[in-house]
């Protein structure tokens, strides 16, 4: 029973910089790996990023790598995601997840994460 709420998305020109929270009810928010990923109209969700429990461990789906960094505050409850570089090909509503923790799988399969946010809106104009 974990409740994801996203925030700061927005619109930027291509080049610009956001970061996206998500903030997580759990009490045991470090027993969950996290995971971010973004859905295009008419296009299946995808991976964009994921991180350990403690977040000493990080993937990136390729396009993303160098330009964003995914991170945890696991005091705060609080995954983000710091987006840098922004191109038009990013826009996209962007959803954070939390797998079914403790030694739960995780990574880059959707499947893998029982709990989901209702996303943030990420437009990049050129």
């Amino acid at each position: 029973q974990v409740q994801l709420v996203e925030s700061g998305g927005g619109l930027v020109q291509a080049g610009a910089s956001l970061r996206l929270s998500c903030v997580a009810s759990a009490r045991t928010f470090n027993l969950y790996a996290m995971g971010w990923f973004r859905q295009r109209p008419g296009k299946e969700r995808e991976f964009v990023a994921a991180i350990s429990r403690d977040g000493g461990l990080s993937d990136y789906e390729t396009s993303v790598k160098d330009r964003f960094t995914i991170s945890r505050d696991n005091a705060r409850n609080t995954l983000y995601l710091q987006m840098n570089s922004l191109k038009p090909d990013d826009t996209a509503n962007y959803y954070c997840a939390a797998n079914r923790g403790q030694n739960s799988a995780w990574g880059r399969r959707a499947d893998f994460y029982a709990y989901w946010g209702q996303g943030t809106q990420v437009t990049v104009s050129s």
